[in-house]
């Protein structure tokens, strides 16, 4: 009777289950879950309210210019983004100024009728000059959430960035026609 040995296979490391990183040379856009871009508008608003209170605080406390407070610490931190929508031959063509932002710095969120754009870069600045030390941090960031005219299929979307601008294809999908339906008596 022979006796047969199994060999115990080691649990590969956790490292290895990693999702593959998306390098610079791929030159594309993330493509990611609307659920985390939601994540990141919601710090962005948090980010916001708590640059907007550091305001009132340096006003003394005064109510009454709470919103004042407000867009002052949204224009400082937050980008608005001009987007351009336009129709071609069954696609859509979604075209945002991003000037500033490599490809690895934008998310894009594609659904059928929904597309999300955010993204967000940080700079750090500091220079010595004898005992006195300057510091300045700037972080830039914009996001965006659009309704589409139709519905596309998020599947075939492409993205590209040339010279500060984030273009998207988006190919529609053929909406039925409608079907008439004759009435009978029962």
């Amino acid at each position: 009777m022979q006796t047969s040995q199994a060999v115990a296979k080691q649990p590969e490391p956790l490292a290895a289950a990693k999702p593959k990183a998306v390098t610079a040379a791929e030159s594309k856009p993330l493509f990611v879950e609307a659920e985390q871009l939601f994540e990141q508008m919601k710090e962005l608003t948090q980010n916001i309210a708590k640059r907007a209170y550091d305001f009132f605080e340096a006003r003394g406390r005064e109510f009454g210019r709470e919103l004042d407070d407000w867009f002052r610490a949204e224009a400082e931190m937050a980008r608005r983004v001009p987007v351009e929508i336009k129709e071609e031959s069954g696609k859509l063509i979604v075209r945002a100024e991003v000037p500033g932002f490599k490809a690895e710095e934008i998310k894009v969120s594609v659904e059928p009728q929904r597309l999300v754009i955010s993204g967000k870069t940080t700079t750090q600045e500091e220079k010595q000059e004898a005992q006195t030390v300057y510091s300045e941090w700037r972080a830039n960031q914009f996001c965006r959430a659009l309704t589409l005219p139709g519905e596309v299929d998020p599947a075939s979307a492409a993205a590209t960035i040339k010279e500060g601008v984030l273009e998207l294809t988006l190919t529609k999908i053929a909406t039925p026609a409608p079907v008439q339906v004759a009435v009978k008596t029962a």
